[in-house]
């Protein structure tokens, strides 16, 4: 945010003191374009306008198919539903957010339990506070998630990895996957996902991935949902899950009152976790 706070200071602005609605407009297209969304809440903020003017202009932003709004919000037009950006492209998002999430999730595992983890950036992060838990068996389909817990090489915990095609996020998927999944009997399953909303409940926006989470989630007693809140409101191609399925939902205290209204109503517990800046974990 400090980057973008920035940005805002140093543009220039009308004799008045007003900034102009086309450099606006700008500033929250670049800001799309960088994190690929944006809430109102935050635009509010960082432009010291009101709410109306700038739901104005992300009216105006659709109307040119320069942006997708959702609610609260809003997200890339840029293959918004079915555009899977890779593992790398997707790390750097929200980094603080996925560890304070992931330091959260890690206390609900119970030490010597049957645990899967499914693919994405913020169960890699989850997986790399679960190397501390004893006595795991973890079951993935995620290449990242097994490198962590085979670097940490712990003896009292077991790995297992299914087979499939690789997606650009890393998962493995397909005839193999389901296969490696269906008959398992897990405890809890860590769940990542690219977007929930209250009507298309968790997404994503690949339809193999989809079908191999949906196996994972019947496999759980429990399932744990970790995300962060920039994925409220974004909506992928096919449905994982309702947000009723979902056990616990963990996610950080930059969820606005509306996304925590709508999901207190439908999942069985929501979990917000404080994010702070990652140098003071060590």
């Amino acid at each position: 945010m400090q980057n973008w706070n920035q940005q805002v200071h140093t543009i220039s602005i009308t004799p008045g003191g007003r900034m102009l609605a086309a450099q606006r407009q700008e500033l929250i297209l670049e800001q799309v374009r960088r994190a690929g969304a944006v809430r109102v809440a935050d635009l509010v903020e960082s432009l010291a306008v009101s709410d109306m003017t700038v739901r104005r202009d992300l009216d105006a932003l659709e109307s040119r198919g320069a942006l997708r709004k959702v609610h609260g919000g809003a997200v890339s037009s840029d293959g918004a539903r079915t555009e899977e950006p890779g593992f790398e492209a997707k790390s750097t998002r929200q980094e603080d957010e996925k560890h304070a999430i992931a330091r959260a999730v890690a206390e609900l595992v119970e030490p010597h339990s049957a645990v899967g983890l499914s693919a994405g950036t913020t169960t890699a992060t989850v997986a790399g506070y679960l190397t501390d838990t004893p006595g795991l068996t973890v079951v993935t389909n995620s290449l990242r998630v097994a490198e962590v817990f085979y670097q940490a090489a712990r003896p009292d915990q077991t790995v297992a990895l299914t087979g499939g095609f690789r997606t650009p996020s890393d998962a493995l998927v397909g005839p193999l996957a389901l296969a490696s999944v269906r008959g398992l009997n897990l405890d809890t399953l860590v769940l990542g996902v690219h977007g929930m909303q209250e009507r298309a409940g968790f997404t994503t926006p690949n339809l193999m991935e989809s079908e191999t989470n949906r196996a994972l989630v019947e496999a759980a007693a429990s399932l744990v949902v970790a995300a962060d809140h920039s994925k409220w409101g974004t909506v992928g191609i096919s449905t994982i899950a309702p947000l009723s399925r979902c056990d616990v939902l963990v996610t950080d205290s930059g969820i606005d009152r509306t996304a925590r209204a709508a999901l207190t109503e439908h999942v069985g517990h929501l979990m917000v976790a404080d994010v702070r800046p990652r140098k003071e974990d060590g």
